[in-house]
Parts: C-alpha cells; structure tokens; sequence
C-alpha cells in the first residue's frame, strides 16, 4: 500500500508520532480509552508507524487537504482478521463525523487495497454503531456473522471481495 493517498477533500498519510496530539483528543471521547501521556503516544504511533512499513499496511490519518487539519484514522490492521485479510478500520473526532469523511477515507483505503492485491477485507463493527454501516455497505461490505467481544458487546463482521477483473470480449 502507498504510505500517501489522496482523494479532493482528504490527504490520507501513514500515521507517525507527528499525530500524538490530534490522537489523544479522539481517544479521550472515549471513557473507556487508556490515558497516555504525549510522549507515550508519539513513541506508541512512531512504532505503529514502523510496524505499518515493515507489514506494507497500516492507519492513515485523514487530513483536510486545503487545511492540513487531522480529522480522524482510517485504514488496515490486521485486528480480528489477518494480515492476508486484513480488518478496515477508521474513527473520526466526533466534530467531524456526518461529512461524508470516513465513507471517502475508506474508499480510497479500500481501492488502494484492492489493487495492492489483497483478496478480501473484513471491518468488525458493534451492532449500535448505525453509521458505520452505513459507511460499510455504500462500500460494497455485507454481514458475514456476530460474535461478542469485550465485556459482552455484539460485533457484527462484514466482508467485502476483491472485484473480479472484467474479460474484454474480443470482436
């Protein structure tokens, strides 16, 4: 995968500890997020960094193309699923949410996967999370099954296959 993608509105490029600041924000919406100080989260994004060039896929931050403003992650980990089939994932800061940011994240994280080879994707999502949905299935993504996961949420795992190359019918 390109370590830079780029759509008319979003530069998406690999996170690195430039992005420790912006990610402690979006971690704090969540209660239930570890604390890390900024210096444990720029060394914790730096490795992440490493791991996503050594591994040839990781996280994006989604930036603002005119701006350069950070709006949230998007990209493949290996997560519940695997390094051949890998899970997309993405969070934006809830200021941003209900732009249509993650759905244009996620495609350009989605082709760009496609042509790099991978056969399948897989995103897990909790059953609350209607937007994701959303997200997933304007990306071609359908359900595959349930399973519960940390302290007895549902997550839903949806896949999407690669599309099939189209035969040029010779006249």
């Amino acid at each position: 995968m390109p370590p830079e993608l780029t759509t008319p509105r979003l530069r998406l490029r690999l996170r690195d500890g430039r992005d420790a600041e912006w990610n402690r924000e979006l971690l704090a919406e969540d209660p239930a997020a570890p604390e890390r100080s900024l210096e444990e989260e720029r060394a914790r994004l730096d490795a992440q960094h490493q791991a996503a060039e050594q591994a040839g896929f990781g996280l994006y931050t989604i930036e603002l193309a005119e701006t350069g403003e950070a709006l949230g992650y998007c990209g493949l980990i290996v997560g519940r699923a695997s390094a051949r089939q890998p899970e997309l994932a993405y969070e934006l800061m809830r200021r941003h949410v209900g732009n249509g940011y993650a759905s244009e994240a996620a495609a350009a994280v989605v082709d760009a996967a496609f042509t790099a080879g991978f056969p399948v994707l897989w995103a897990t999502v909790a059953s609350w999370n209607a937007p994701s949905f959303g997200v997933l299935r304007k990306l071609g993504f359908g359900p595959t099954r349930r399973a519960g996961y940390d302290g007895g949420s549902v997550f839903v795992w949806l896949r999407r296959r690669a599309p099939r190359p189209r035969h040029r019918t010779l006249p």
